[in-house]
């Protein structure tokens, strides 16, 4: 594919920014990218890495720092700020604090100095702003990348976009950085595992100052991993001893304050509204959620997010056990925190987006995933293989909404979680993997379209070529350039 792909969801500052808890002063993003606290710091999967993470599932190695981003030919990076959570630490577990820093630095590679920071932490907002000054160092600051000059720029707006874009060169290249936040606890809520001690006058005061920040984020995944006095979560970990500091809260619905702060960020006065990514909330929270975008915003034109999701198959949070298209049910991971049919339907007539995730915990059934796998990897053998798990998602999505007689190409997108805590799809490792994506998908749907082609809606019936450039380009692009 000859255009850069687009990120919807991942995390360039996620293990850079902490590392930067290591040095003195804290918190730097260092121009020279052989520190590991720079985010141009290049750390590409070897051998071991990559046989360690097919074994144990752990993902050491960066994903989409700045270089691997400049290598890939990304233009346009979505990124979520994150502030870590203290739960992943919490009390019940306090006394084993060992045990469990191990766990948590093998699953998110973060710094001994950053836990620490975590665990004695009380505030998440400023946490938040420390992250996005992060970011804000390096701006348009110059790095050469095998002879090629980039540089990042945080933008405003889509107007920027297109100013950058106009002013790249073939030697001086710019990665626009798009900011987005994951989770509400981002506010400085649900800072204590067993009781509720947000107060409402600091939370709205921290929802009024991201809508003024100068680089406004595009929108905001309400809920994530723990409580957040905002909404109920669905279950996202398994690890024994840190899955049950998710209970508290767990699929509970949308709070009083949780309210407010999406009337808050809702609010179109000024163009500064922040839509909301439903990803992470849980189902009653998502039953609530569409019921106040029919009933109060009716009349507004407000897009649905899943910024970094998957397919579970099912027909709709009502009907969790039905399904429309039981050709399809081995495919799938049956789990609430993916979506249902009726939430994809939704977020099509809402002219929302879609991510898909490239996490092999959510992408595919335990079945899928094993007959995605080689004993004796063959590159392309196994990217084909691996790329089919994406192309899954792509067809059933398509299949949804063409039965709708909605267009049925135009909601799919890449959301990979990159440098988040996932395990990524094997072969498809890094950004600068994406390439090797588009190429195998190409061959999916062209072998789908020789197949399903008549079946489809007159108007759905594109080509291959047009539908690869839509999920890895283009989609992302229309959304950004409408709602940004």
């Amino acid at each position: 594919m000859e255009k850069h792909y687009v990120d919807i969801h991942c995390h360039p500052s996620l293990k850079p920014y902490s590392k930067s808890f290591k040095y003195n002063p804290t918190k730097q993003n260092a121009l020279d990218p052989n520190r590991k606290n720079s985010i141009w710091h290049y750390s590409p999967p070897n051998f071991l890495e990559k046989f360690v993470n097919r074994i144990v599932t752990l993902t050491k190695f960066t994903q989409t720092d700045l270089t691997a981003l400049a290598k890939s030919k990304a233009k346009v990076v979505v990124v979520a700020l994150y502030p870590f959570e203290k739960h992943f630490f919490g009390k019940e577990i306090i006394g084993v604090k060992g045990v469990t820093d191990v766990m948590v630095n093998l699953a998110a590679s973060i710094s001994q100095s950053r836990m620490d920071y975590i665990r004695s932490n009380n505030d998440y907002f400023m946490d938040l702003m420390d992250e996005y000054h992060y970011y804000q160092q390096l701006h348009n600051q110059v790095e050469n990348i095998d002879g090629t000059i980039y540089t990042y720029r945080l933008v405003r707006n889509y107007k920027d976009i297109e100013s950058n874009f106009a002013q790249e060169t073939d030697f001086k290249k710019i990665i626009n950085i798009v900011i987005t936040i994951e989770g509400g606890h981002s506010f400085n809520s649900g800072l204590d595992m067993n009781k509720d001690m947000a107060s409402r006058t600091e939370v709205i005061g921290n929802v009024n100052a991201i809508k003024n920040w100068e680089h406004r984020p595009m929108f905001l995944t309400l809920a994530h991993h723990f409580y957040n006095e905002l909404c109920g979560h669905a279950r996202s970990i398994t690890m024994g001893m840190i899955k049950k500091n998710q209970d508290r809260g767990l699929n509970s619905g949308i709070t009083e304050l949780g309210y407010e702060v999406i009337d808050l960020l809702l609010d179109d006065t000024e163009g500064k509204r922040i839509p909301i990514d439903i990803k992470h909330l849980s189902t009653p929270s998502r039953k609530a959620y569409y019921k106040l975008l029919d009933t109060k915003y009716v009349s507004e034109k407000i897009p649905i997010i899943a910024s970094h999701g998957a397919c579970n198959g099912k027909h709709s949070i009502v009907s969790w056990n039905q399904t429309d298209f039981p050709e399809h049910e081995e495919w799938f991971c049956d789990i609430d925190i993916n979506f249902y049919d009726e939430e994809l339907i939704r977020i099509a007539h809402s002219n929302g987006i879609f991510g898909i995730q490239l996490d092999e915990r959510r992408i595919g059934s335990n079945k899928a995933i094993s007959e995605s796998k080689m004993i004796f990897p063959n590159k392309r053998k196994q990217l084909n293989k691996k790329a089919l798990l994406v192309w899954r998602q792509v067809q059933h999505i398509a299949e949804v909404l063409d039965k709708e007689g909605l267009f049925c190409w135009g909601i799919q997108s890449i959301g990979s979680d990159f440098d988040g805590i996932v395990n990524p799809i094997n072969g498809l490792w890094t950004a600068e993997n994406m390439k090797d994506l588009a190429e195998e998908m190409l061959n999916h749907a062209n072998e789908y379209l020789s197949k399903n082609l008549i079946r489809l809606n007159e108007f759905n019936r594109i080509n291959a070529e047009t539908i690869v450039e839509r999920v890895m380009h283009g989609n992302a692009m229309e959304f950004i350039k409408k709602n940004y």
